[in-house]
């Protein structure tokens, strides 16, 4: 199978997809939904919320940082992970301008 041409798309477009492919895990939605709810920098918790092992979470969470969603501070030998308020934002207000492309149409195949 070959690349992706992403060149061909939109900066939109390619950030989109990013964004959604991070959170498209059951374990990161999960992780998600975690610091979400905390409202709060998360440390060392997620494995015993989860029942992940610590390798599995780093990852998932490695994921989601590359994707620009979290953000993270080091504190000693833990780090600690917050939603990224900016990303976050552009997120909800791109999957907001997809989702209101769609208009019901009065018939359809």
């Amino acid at each position: 199978m070959g690349l992706t041409k992403t060149e061909i798309f939109t900066e939109e477009q390619n950030r989109l997809a990013v964004m959604l492919k991070a959170i498209a895990h059951p374990a990161r939605i999960a992780i998600l939904q975690h610091i979400i709810s905390a409202n709060a920098c998360i440390c060392g918790d997620l494995v015993d919320e989860l029942g992940l092992a610590q390798p599995t979470i780093s990852q998932h969470l490695k994921e989601l940082k590359n994707a620009g969603l979290i953000q993270g501070t080091i504190e000693g030998v833990s780090v600690c992970y917050c939603i990224e308020p900016k990303a976050w934002t552009l997120l909800q207000e791109q999957l907001n301008n997809f989702f209101n492309l769609y208009k019901v149409p009065t018939s359809c195949c």
